[in-house]
């Protein structure tokens, strides 16, 4: 079983704290980073992200304006800070690659592990780095993502958060999708029966090839004893079913200083207690109802930004939901 750090590729508001608030009960075993490329994705002199593009002053009181790719790696991989533990990273996908499937470049401050390999490359993370992680994926259905991530950024959650605007770039499933296609095609993923493939081929396993794990946050929030259950074991952990509660000081501590970088985007996990299986399971509505909805929420503006930017991505995310793990 692979020792290699876990690298949990996800998009916004995939329930994706959650599942990170369980592993960082491990800390007998795991070192856990909480989001680290999003430094270097939006504030950093190799920044890929528009959105503090004119804001200069926001950068740097952000504290990260001087981050780029190559400290962001230094910090996940200090042998110093994660004391011989395994290494178990939750981020968003769309940190790694240009946002409007723009052609990736190797930034400058890794540019010395940069190789002729990295040509098909559609992340700005040299091959030989992403060899180094096991990659695991988190879904969630857009229709239930993007109106959690929109309400992010508008009033009066976008004052904690200074997420202004909401950007459809940002949603993440095609940056998702194009890291798992990429994968696959070098056989660092097991390659799957050839009926799920929908037309891209896999390469043959590479000798660190690791199995295709892929979360869907419904099963988790439905199935959470299962899915944890089945994911450590994918992953080479033992599981125990105390992970699923996270009720006293000290992890609570622990994930408020993780997580208030992102002001605003994790105070429900943070206030959490425990995964337990929902009660009811999602609320499937029509897509009126859907609209109608939004509407009431968020305006007749916002309910046209959502539905489009949330059936522009339907389509990436079902691709990848055929790879879901199954209880």
């Amino acid at each position: 079983m692979s020792n290699k750090p876990i690298f949990v590729a996800t998009h916004p508001r995939a329930c994706s704290t959650a599942f990170e608030r369980v592993f960082m009960t491990r800390q007998d075993i795991l070192h856990c980073v909480h989001e680290p490329f999003g430094d270097a994705f939006y504030y950093g002199p190799e920044r890929l992200s528009e959105r503090f593009e004119n804001d200069e002053q926001g950068r740097k009181k952000s504290g990260f304006s001087q981050i780029t790719y190559k400290d962001v790696v230094d910090q996940i991989f200090d042998p110093d800070a994660s004391e011989g533990k395994r290494i178990f990273i939750k981020d968003i996908t769309h940190y790694l690659l240009p946002p409007h499937q723009k052609p990736a470049s190797i930034p400058p401050s890794l540019q010395y592990l940069s190789s002729p390999e990295d040509s098909n490359n559609p992340t700005v993370l040299p091959l030989a780095l992403l060899r180094k992680f096991h990659f695991t994926f988190l879904i969630r259905h857009p229709r239930r993502a993007i109106p959690s991530y929109y309400r992010c950024t508008i009033p009066p959650l976008s004052s904690k958060t200074g997420f202004h605007n909401f950007m459809p770039s940002e949603a993440g499933y095609d940056e998702l999708r194009r890291l798992f296609t990429y994968l696959l095609s070098l056989g660092l993923l097991l390659p799957p029966s050839s009926s799920q493939t929908n037309g891209h081929t896999p390469a043959a396993p590479d000798p660190d090839a690791v199995k295709i794990t892929v979360i869907d946050a419904d099963d988790l929030l439905d199935h959470p004893a299962e899915i944890i259950q089945r994911y450590c074991q994918d992953v080479g952990i033992d599981y125990h079913p105390k992970m699923l509660k996270w009720d006293d000081d000290e992890q609570h501590k622990r994930a408020k200083e993780a997580f208030e970088k992102w002001n605003g985007f994790h105070d429900d996990a943070i206030g959490s207690t425990e995964l337990r299986p929902r009660v009811n399971g999602p609320n499937i509505l029509t897509e009126e109802e859907e609209n109608q909805q939004w509407r009431e929420k968020y305006g007749e503006e916002g309910q046209k930004l959502i539905r489009e930017t949330v059936d522009a991505n339907v389509a990436d995310y079902e691709y990848l939901k055929q790879f879901a793990v199954k209880v």
